[in-house]
């Protein structure tokens, strides 16, 4: 089972979001993102979707000063692709930030590339 913690300003609507892909061995949690950085840390989960208005700094803040740069990943007001994701994972990312108006078009693109990486 892989674990999504998500966070920040739209972490519910993230949530709902992954739970209706209905993608198979994802358990999503909603979370805070300084409980989601300690779950992190202590291999109690996964990966962390967090969102901001901007999507520029505020939605990975906590986590990046726990965790470091070199796990976290944000992808501002753009949308990725999942090749984008699968290279951003291949290189040990695994807290990923997105603006909150970018939920719909960014949440699956990330569900899934986890979900392929993990199969």
């Amino acid at each position: 089972m892989t674990r999504i913690l998500t966070g920040g300003v739209g972490k519910a609507q993230v949530a709902e979001t992954l739970g209706e892909l209905g993608i198979g061995g994802l358990e999503i949690t909603v979370s805070s993102d300084m409980e989601a950085a300690m779950k992190l840390r202590a291999g109690q989960a996964d990966y962390y979707l967090g969102t901001c208005h901007t999507g520029a700094g505020a939605s990975l803040g906590v986590l990046l000063g726990v965790l470091g740069s070199g796990t976290c990943h944000t992808f501002g007001r753009r949308v990725p692709t999942e090749e984008d994701v699968a290279e951003l994972l291949d290189s040990g990312k695994k807290v990923f930030g997105f603006g909150m108006d970018q939920i719909s078009d960014t949440a699956p693109v990330i569900a899934h590339a986890i979900a392929a990486r993990n199969a």
